[in-house]
């Protein structure tokens, strides 16, 4: 969609809903907000996962400010929500009203209950995280209102391209999601003014001691959602032809990968499921080599740059903002095949060569090592979000 058509949608889109909207405002303004917020933060759910982590991290950064944060689409497992409970701040889930397409008249309502809450406070601050409610509600928030957000995909551009002169702030958590944004502007003719409220931040982790473990076989994990971009089934048949031929290597499976392909097909891997346990994940992470990723595409997954503080090599395929983060052969591997057979002829091949030189892996963890400790530190990370998120706010 372009600018234009995203435009010529939306105004349409205000029309049509504005009954509804008008409706929910005045509800707002006879049913207030209790609590007082001037930082209202946009989610779409709890669920495990890179993004919901990061989102956790901001959330911790800003609590002091006691901020709303308002969840709006179905969880598929929630199993992060109470890493939200976080004493000063308050949730609202609204899922249960706003996410049913049967029903969506509601949610035009919620959108004038929510608008008015946000309106009444002298200087808002609204901020999206991934969250398709959040752009929803930029219309019907005053201008006033400072609205930032924070993007890993390319997912959202197709939409939020009408939303560009109305957005404040727009974050990116890889330089490449960023120049694709840049091209997309170029491409529609965008004011140049609006390029400079494009910025890119790392995410962070904590950096765990460097503690080296020695595996008798080389131990090689997947950690993640089982998703369809993710292509799990490319990974298990790299761990079969690999069983099948008796080299010395061991695959282990996070998260929900049983959506993805029958695991009782394959009974020499580890299957943990979906693991809330941060023992068992510090463990896991510990004593794994290498992470394995035959993803379509990514952001930078959470998951990359907690194996590169771990010090353990990251295999994936080159995509998205991957590429910006490991280097062939320098602080990982990269498959730049992109046919599916293809990957796995080469995933195969370079977690041999890793087999066959165990120096490699130690040289190339250490080197990861280096970079997370220099680029994923938690307290600039929690700097540069106050800077931005505060702003209004303490002013």
């Amino acid at each position: 969609m372009t600018y234009k058509q995203a435009k010529r949608k939306f105004a349409v889109e205000r029309a049509l809903m504005s009954p509804f909207v008008v409706l929910g405002k005045l509800f707002g303004i006879f049913f207030p907000l209790r609590t007082q917020h001037h930082l209202f933060l946009f989610f779409p759910n709890a669920d495990i996962g890179g993004s919901p982590k990061v989102n956790i991290d901001i959330v911790q950064c800003v609590k002091d400010a006691k901020p709303l944060v308002i969840f709006s689409k179905k969880p598929k497992n929630n199993q992060f929500e109470d890493k939200f409970r976080i004493e000063g701040v308050r949730v609202i889930d609204l899922h249960r009203y706003i996410d049913y397409k049967v029903f969506h008249f509601v949610n035009f309502f919620f959108r004038g209950v929510i608008a008015s809450w946000i309106n009444k406070n002298n200087s808002p601050v609204l901020f999206g995280g991934e969250c398709m409610f959040f752009y929803k509600m930029l219309p019907h928030v005053k201008q006033s209102a400072r609205c930032i957000e924070l993007s890993h995909l390319a997912t959202w551009l197709p939409y939020n391209i009408g939303l560009v002169d109305r957005i404040d702030l727009r974050i990116f958590s890889t330089l490449a999601l960023k120049k694709l944004v840049i091209e997309q502007y170029d491409q529609n003719g965008i004011a140049k003014a609006l390029y400079k409220r494009l910025l890119f931040i790392d995410n962070a982790i904590d950096i765990p001691d460097d503690e080296r473990v020695k595996n008798a076989i080389m131990e090689v994990v997947f950690i993640g959602r089982g998703a369809p971009q993710k292509r799990i089934h490319l990974i298990a048949e790299i761990a079969k032809r690999m069983h099948d031929s008796g080299d010395a290597i061991h695959f282990s499976f996070v998260g929900d990968v049983e959506n993805m392909i029958n695991v009782d097909d394959y009974p020499y891997c580890s299957f943990y499921g979906n693991v809330k346990d941060e023992a068992l994940m510090d463990s896991i992470y510990r004593q794994s080599d290498v992470l394995i990723l035959t993803s379509a595409f990514e952001g930078l997954p959470i998951v990359v740059m907690t194996m590169m503080a771990y010090g353990k090599v990251v295999l994936s395929t080159a995509v998205n903002g991957i590429p910006d983060y490991i280097e062939h052969m320098k602080n990982g591997m990269l498959i730049m095949s992109t046919n599916e057979d293809d990957i796995v002829l080469e995933g195969v091949a370079l977690l041999r060569q890793l087999i066959n030189t165990p120096d490699l892996i130690e040289k190339l963890g250490q080197c990861n090592r280096e970079i997370a400790a220099q680029k994923f530190s938690k307290r600039a990370f929690c700097e540069t979000y106050r800077s931005i998120l505060l702003e209004k706010v303490q002013s």
